[in-house]
């Protein structure tokens, strides 16, 4: 009988040693798409944010292009919180990362 409970206590210490992996469901999303460019952003339950917006833009005299500004954010399993702001255009992508401490 000792080894019974002994062996159900050890499997249930495994078990909540494991890691958790709970799905993240989207809080808030909103999008609108025109000719002119474009808006979307979205916040998950995990802590992950997303913001964009495109606009049409004449790179030369023959040719238009879209200019991308957003940034995304986002908590790592060390800890850190990322947040990278971007601007996507003809001179390609262009990323700012700034990480915070989890004392900050």
């Amino acid at each position: 009988m000792q080894k019974i409970v002994f062996f159900g206590l050890a499997l249930l210490a495994i078990v909540a040693a494991a890691p958790q992996d709970p799905q993240a469901y989207i809080l808030r999303q909103e999008s609108d798409v025109n000719p002119e460019g474009y808006n979307f952003e979205f916040e998950t339950s995990d802590g992950i944010t997303r913001q964009e917006h495109g606009v049409l833009k004449q790179i030369s005299e023959d040719h238009q292009g879209i200019e991308v500004h957003g940034s995304y954010k986002y908590t790592a399993p060390d800890g850190l919180v990322y947040t990278v702001n971007f601007i996507a255009n003809e001179h390609g992508f262009q990323p700012q990362e700034h990480v915070e401490h989890p004392s900050q």
